[in-house]
């Protein structure tokens, strides 16, 4: 753990008191030197001097020097970022179940590789985030509404069905008022959670009432941003109706949506690039970066340091330093 900076710097001030007092240690041991030697001839500095000491007398002041100078960069308040999760926030999870998602060029299908990776995205995220589901083909639906029971989430994404076509927009205007409805009943003092909804298709917008660039602008608007995760490659093929058709991925649609929305593009070509993808968007969404009192450890040792420098002063010499 790295320090990042202090709460209250101003305290360093006190380490000119330190090195005043460590200053004043050396004139005093000068001081004394002097005085004694002003009795080198008398017959009986023997039994009148101390026996001279070795350079351990100086021991417990330099460890009780080093334990003020200690207290003192805790009493700075060392902080240090450190990742915490997040004990509040709404994700809505929107995965394309176009009869597309068919295709076998992801094994086993790529709608079958998208709820094995999608269950355990759910199952991994921390405790306080709200998790919803909405599956889209021709209309979007809400199959689950922004919650932390995972069983319901992951039983959900078990029961998709694939359909015709695809709402992109619609599904993202679903989600964004999904995300509005629950704030709306969670947020209090602090206001809203912070939201984020995770868009996973793998081919272009086909049909819908609003268009998926103009809604990724409405979720910049408000502030949430969408990540979009590309799924499938090039080669995808499917069979409707008897007739074989080509359904490539849209990667280009999909880094627009990302960027409009101020959110993040991902490409998954496979089951592996695709769970790799949600561990990366768990790591992000289920925990943030904060600013911890990192202060502990400097109390600890600069107390053990005085400890050490109180019992050597007392082995040393029978008093304190």
């Amino acid at each position: 753990m790295s320090l990042t900076g202090f709460a209250a710097p101003w305290w360093f001030l006190l380490l000119i008191a330190v090195a005043a007092v460590a200053a004043l240690y050396v004139v005093l041991q000068r001081v004394l030197r002097k005085r004694t030697l002003r009795f080198a001839n008398l017959p009986m500095l023997e039994k009148v001097a101390p026996k001279r000491q070795g350079w351990y007398k100086h021991v417990p002041p330099a460890l009780l020097l080093v334990a003020f100078i200690l207290l003192t960069v805790a009493l700075a308040g060392p902080t240090a970022e450190q990742k915490v999760p997040r004990n509040r926030a709404t994700v809505m999870l929107v995965i394309d179940t176009s009869l597309s998602m068919k295709a076998t060029d992801v094994k086993p299908s790529r709608l079958e590789a998208a709820q094995v990776a999608a269950k355990s995205f759910a199952d991994g995220l921390t405790p306080g985030i709200n998790l919803g589901l909405i599956s889209f083909a021709g209309s979007a639906t809400v199959l689950v509404a922004p919650t932390t029971d995972r069983s319901a989430v992951t039983s959900s994404i078990d029961g998709l069905k694939l359909a015709q076509s695809t709402a992109t927009g619609d599904a993202i205007v679903a989600a964004l008022a999904a995300i509005d409805s629950f704030g709306k009943v969670v947020g209090g003092a602090d206001g809203p959670p912070p939201a984020r909804v995770v868009l996973m298709t793998d081919g272009k917008e086909t049909v819908g009432t609003r268009k998926a660039f103009d809604a990724a602008e409405d979720a910049k608007k408000v502030g949430i941003p969408i990540s979009t995760i590309s799924f499938g490659t090039e080669e995808g093929v499917v069979e409707i109706e008897g007739r074989r058709q080509d359904v490539p991925v849209d990667d280009d649609s999909m880094k627009e949506i990302a960027k409009l929305s101020g959110g993040e593009f991902f490409k998954a070509a496979s089951a592996e690039e695709l769970r790799r993808v949600y561990e990366t968007l768990g790591e992000q969404i289920g925990y943030e970066k904060k600013q911890t009192d990192a202060s502990r450890p400097w109390v600890a040792l600069g107390t053990v340091l005085g400890l050490l420098a109180v019992a050597g002063a007392l082995v040393f010499g029978q008093r304190l330093p």
